[in-house]
């Protein structure tokens, strides 16, 4: 489900943080045996992925020792007939051939198979990571998501775990198959010669030295790269996503400015650090063809002198570009393990997040209950050290719609917050029909509770679909009987395709008054027994606010109703006025005796009375 509202620009540069292949984790052994614990649960096939990996490496590795015998053979046998001695042995060659083919049709297989078994196991852990923090989200306290901006929570799910998936699947094998090829070739390079062997190792030294030099200064040209990569995408998202505030100001020209700036700086990090991973191929060419000339002579001496065959001369060719490929793997394998620690070092950091009550021993149920609240001297912080809400007291009898107004800042979101209890109180308590909300089990809390608020929230799909969501179980006539007493049907029945028309983000025949409504109407659809209506008509204009507030009197028919509101005109029949500043009830009573009482509530009608009047 997609939230089908309005995205406007980036503010405050927040962005969704990615992983990249240079992050390193906090601590590389902790993460990976923590991930490696996760894993305890595909041990089995574990061991079936190693030992096929084993297995078709080894064949792989035997096969050209075998068919450097074929190449003997033909040698032999070429000398053989120039001295008029023999002929060439086709039967045994093919023999040979087919020997060969057998073990690299075997190494295929079994390499298949390992990577089969490895693509299953790395996508159920990713599955199951993906399911387990699915559930953590809604176990999760709000101040968790208040405290963090949406890309970086979002993160976790998308970039660690896709991260974590690749890593998995190319690592593990790819560290099993080059440390076995390196193995295994060491070996059979020493079976054939120990000294055309050692002039072969005398190429590692000097290839570490040309990567290490390599890596060293190209390090930070890729740093670089990223840094400015992630500035220039940041200006395109945030320029692109305010183009119209920058159209009014006429900032065009410092917009294309500061975009030429930081993209010559990913000009220049990006040609230095493509130029350095450009060389490296070249030049370790060049030294391994250096090798190949050390072998060859060798490998002729002692041909000559009869120490080894012709055929082996081909085989260690091979297995010199065989030991040196492994290698580097495995230096890449470092990285992959590295991103797939600071991954799973992330998703573990979130699963470990502390987590709220959402059961509650011997909790009370909801049935029966009839929607009296009571707020008795509660005390709140966000920081229990600055305490916003003081000393809030307030009695709300069953159907009473209750108004809470003030100041920006004053503590009106608050409240709802904790009687949803989202937070705790510090002090005090808030009790529904005598009961503390403590007492309560928070999933049956919030059934009690139905809420529209400022900004709407519609999903990709029909508009049966988006009423339905507050009832799930709900008919069509019960839909359409909450979209006709939210004065949205005759819109509905307008549309194309009526009921089933898709909302979508394209969707752009529909304003934030419909939207509203429609919000409106799958509240009244849920039926339940306290409704929250925060600052719900503020972002639309005088006619639609009339239209929706019809569709809002419905909806508080019967319920016990708390509005949040700035325009002081739409709560004048509220049965209970609460006026809030700095977390205190400083007033409270019915619009008239407000009005009456000449205080702060009658000074801020006034000055909304006068602005209406002089506009």
């Amino acid at each position: 489900m997609s939230e089908n509202k309005a995205r406007g620009p980036m503010m405050g540069g927040h962005r969704s943080r990615a992983m990249n292949s240079g992050e390193k984790a906090k601590d590389f052994k902790g993460a990976m045996k923590r991930l490696l614990k996760y894993m305890e649960r595909y041990k089995i096939r574990f061991v079936l992925m190693f030992l096929f990996a084993i297995a078709g490496t080894i064949f792989n590795i035997v096969g050209p020792k075998i068919l450097g015998k074929a190449t003997t053979e033909l040698f032999n046998g070429l000398v053989a007939k120039v001295n008029g001695t023999g002929s060439i042995d086709f039967e045994k060659i093919g023999y040979i051939l087919l020997w060969t083919l057998g073990l690299y049709l075997a190494s295929a297989c079994f390499s298949f198979i390992q990577g089969y078994v490895m693509t299953g196991i790395s996508n159920d852990v990713t599955y199951n990571l993906r399911k387990d923090i699915s559930k953590k989200f809604s176990r999760l306290p709000m101040n968790y998501y208040e405290s963090r901006t949406n890309g970086e929570i979002l993160s976790r799910v998308t970039n660690d775990v896709d991260t974590l998936q690749m890593s998995l699947n190319q690592s593990i094998t790819q560290l099993i198959t080059s440390v076995t090829t390196l193995i295994g070739v060491f070996v059979m390079m020493l079976s054939i010669n120990v000294w055309m062997t050692l002039a072969a190792l005398l190429i590692l030294p000097m290839s570490m030295l040309i990567i290490n030099f390599v890596m060293k200064h190209s390090q930070k040209y890729f740093q670089a790269q990223q840094k400015y990569l992630g500035e220039v995408n940041g200006q395109i998202e945030e320029n692109y996503g305010g183009h119209n505030v920058v159209k009014v100001f006429n900032k065009e020209e410092d917009v294309v400015a500061e975009f030429e700036k930081d993209n010559q700086k990913l000009y220049e990090s990006a040609w230095k650090s493509q130029f350095f991973s450009g060389i490296m191929m070249p030049v370790m060419q060049f030294v391994g063809n250096l090798g190949y000339v050390m072998v060859a002579l060798l490998g002729g001496w002692f041909t000559i002198k009869g120490s080894i065959e012709v055929g082996d001369i081909q085989s260690f060719f091979q297995y010199i570009r065989n030991f040196t490929q492994p290698i580097q793997q495995i230096a890449q394998v470092t990285n992959l393990l590295q991103s797939s620690a600071a991954a799973s070092e992330r998703v573990f950091e979130f699963l470990d997040e502390e987590e709220e009550e959402t059961t509650k021993e011997n909790a009370v149920s909801i049935d029966g209950l009839s929607g009296n609240v009571e707020f008795d001297h509660v005390s709140f912080g966000y920081n229990p050290e600055k305490i916003i809400v003081h000393d809030f007291s307030a009695k709300v009898r069953d159907g009473q719609k209750i108004a809470i107004v003030g100041p920006t800042g004053a503590g009106k979101t608050t409240m709802v917050k904790l009687l949803m209890r989202f937070y705790d109180v510090n002090s005090g308590s808030i009790k529904v029909d005598g009961h503390d909300v403590k007492d309560f089990n928070r999933s049956e809390l919030h059934e009690m509770f139905g809420m529209v608020l400022q900004d709407t929230w519609l999903f990709s799909g029909t508009i049966m679909e988006n009423i339905r969501y507050g009832r799930l179980d709900a008919t069509d006539e019960e839909v359409i009987a909450a979209a006709k007493a939210a004065h949205i049907h005759n819109f509905i029945m307008q549309q194309p395709g009526g009921y089933n028309m898709v909302l979508d983000e394209e969707t752009s025949n529909v304003s934030q008054g419909q939207k509203q409504l429609l919000t409106i109407a799958r509240a009244i659809l849920a039926d339940n027994k306290i409704l929250i209506l925060d600052e719900a008509t503020s972002s639309v204009d005088t006619r639609t606010e009339v239209q929706i507030q019809k569709a809002m009197d419905n909806l508080m028919k019967g319920r016990t109703s708390f509005v949040i509101a700035h325009r002081l005109s739409t709560i004048r029949d509220a049965d209970l006025i609460l006026v809030m500043k700095d977390g205190d009830i400083i007033e409270q009573g019915s619009h008239e005796e407000l009005l009456a009482k000449k205080g702060f509530y009658a000074d801020l009608y006034n000055s909304q009375f006068d602005k209406t009047q002089t506009a």
